[in-house]
């Protein structure tokens, strides 16, 4: 690499000459490879001499001058490994990575990028997304595959299990598994595929505590919280202490398979509370039935709980809950009731003997829609950065924190996140949001489909 007086540079990349300058590198990856080598050297009027592709080269070229990619290097031109490899060979991986990672996730102007598919058992039975990076573990049949920041396959680990049916990330490297089919509680660090261990929930004064297979798995700074649930009807939520994988405690230790005292399929942890949120719901040909139950895991008593159909006297009598989630960053319970499609609200810090605080939507959403696969189904409820995404059958929809333009309070609007021929793919089954994507998965289908917001959209006033 040469260099005049007016910081123009010359580069030979496997034979091609580029020119740049100076603070083009130096002003955006200062400690590269090829900040090192703008530097004045003695190689007189020969440009260094790079024996890398000149093609890739130019988009990594672009992306020192702009901060993007070139719009034809998403279009297949170069794999994204090969984009790595050659970014990790300059030093400029990080400018790399943030370009590559999409926008801020606006649900409303969400639209399926790609979908992530195994290569073997490709129906996903479980998976778990990163806040942090957007990478995705999914379980397919007794394998997990790992899929990094920039979803490229990372390695594929086959447990012990034949199936596994939960999942969740408890260690920067390793996931805390459960299986439809055996009991206990498994941990395998991913990075090695090294099994770590297992916990089981027994009980020797007890006999009908025994082959307790895991129904939901949360994560804390604590411990790891798992439900269990016996043959004979038994369940609990067992604390698990990270360092011995020894059961810390047993909550809520209950009886029964009825819609009051079914297993808690559902799990989250409140940081900011302390306290653990479990649900179950019951779906049958006469609607939806379940029960929301807050434990302190410190005391392990029962904080708050409700079980719905309520009181005949509720005006939300018949309407019952069909999913429940949390906003953990603003300590507030959502659900959505299962035959309006209507969202309540309830603040976790005044919870009380009714809490809940109703929101309707004029727009179209999912629970208005009366054409085939958009409605009908199961329902399935997922918070992410003040946003709550709810599906209905195979139609995907979102409410939305917006600004009113009169009273300048927040409201929520509901719009539909998928097209009509999105939700003809199948009944979604499981959301989950991590870094800026959406991740989503339907019941019997191949794979899971990855959402993403577009560089122009943002939100507007009403």
């Amino acid at each position: 690499m040469v260099s005049d007086g007016s910081e123009r540079l010359k580069l030979n990349v496997g034979g091609e000459i580029f020119e740049t300058t100076s603070s083009t590198i130096q002003s955006t990856c200062p400690d590269s490879l090829l900040a090192a080598l703008s530097t004045p050297t003695s190689h007189g009027s020969n440009p260094v001499f790079i024996d890398r592709d000149p093609e890739i080269f130019s988009v990594i070229l672009n992306l020192l001058r702009t901060g993007r990619l070139p719009a034809n290097s998403s279009s297949g031109v170069f794999s994204k490994q090969e984009l790595l490899d050659e970014a990790l060979y300059y030093g400029v991986e990080s400018l790399l990575r943030s370009a590559m990672l999409p926008p801020p996730l606006q649900g409303f102007d969400a639209s399926l990028a790609s979908t992530i598919t195994p290569a073997t058992d490709g129906v996903p039975s479980a998976f778990t997304a990163t806040a942090g990076d957007a990478s995705l573990w999914i379980a397919h049949g007794g394998q997990i595959s790992v899929y990094d920041w920039s979803l490229s396959h990372a390695v594929t680990v086959r447990t012990h299990l034949s199936d596994v049916t939960s999942i969740c990330r408890v260690w920067d490297e390793a996931a805390a598994i459960g299986s439809g089919s055996a009991s206990g509680i498994h941990f395998y660090d991913l990075s090695s595929g090294r099994y770590v261990g297992s916990t089981h929930w027994t009980d020797p004064e007890d006999p009908r505590i025994h082959k307790a297979r895991v129904a939901a798995v949360a994560d804390s700074p604590g411990g790891v919280f798992a439900s269990f649930d016996c043959l004979h009807r038994e369940n609990s939520v067992l604390q698990i202490d990270k360092s011995t994988l020894q059961v810390a405690a047993v909550i809520g230790q209950q009886s029964g398979s009825s819609a009051k005292t079914a297993v808690p399929e559902k799990l989250r942890w409140v940081a900011n509370n302390g306290l653990l949120v479990g649900s179950a719901v019951q779906r049958g040909v006469f609607g939806c039935s379940g029960y929301i139950r807050i434990w302190d895991p410190r005391s392990k008593n029962i904080v708050w709980e409700t079980s719905e159909p309520g009181s005949g006297r509720s005006s939300r009598f018949g309407d019952a809950l069909a999913d429940v989630d949390v906003d953990v960053e603003e300590s507030t319970l959502f659900k959505v009731c299962s035959k309006s499609g209507d969202l309540g609200m309830a603040d976790l810090r005044k919870l009380g003997e009714d809490p809940w605080v109703y929101v309707s939507d004029d727009n179209p959403g999912a629970w208005s829609a009366d054409d085939g696969e958009r409605s009908g189904g199961y329902s399935v409820v997922h918070c992410y950065r003040k946003q709550v995404l709810a599906a209905r059958g195979g139609a995907l929809e979102v409410w939305s924190s917006v600004e009113g333009k009169r009273s300048g309070d927040l409201i929520r609007r509901r719009n539909f996140v998928d097209k009509e021929e999105d939700s003809k793919r199948g009944m979604v089954s499981k959301i989950e949001a991590g870094g800026d994507r959406l991740f989503v998965s339907r019941e019997y289908m191949e794979g899971v489909e990855v959402w993403e917001s577009s560089n122009s959209s943002s939100m507007i006033e009403l």
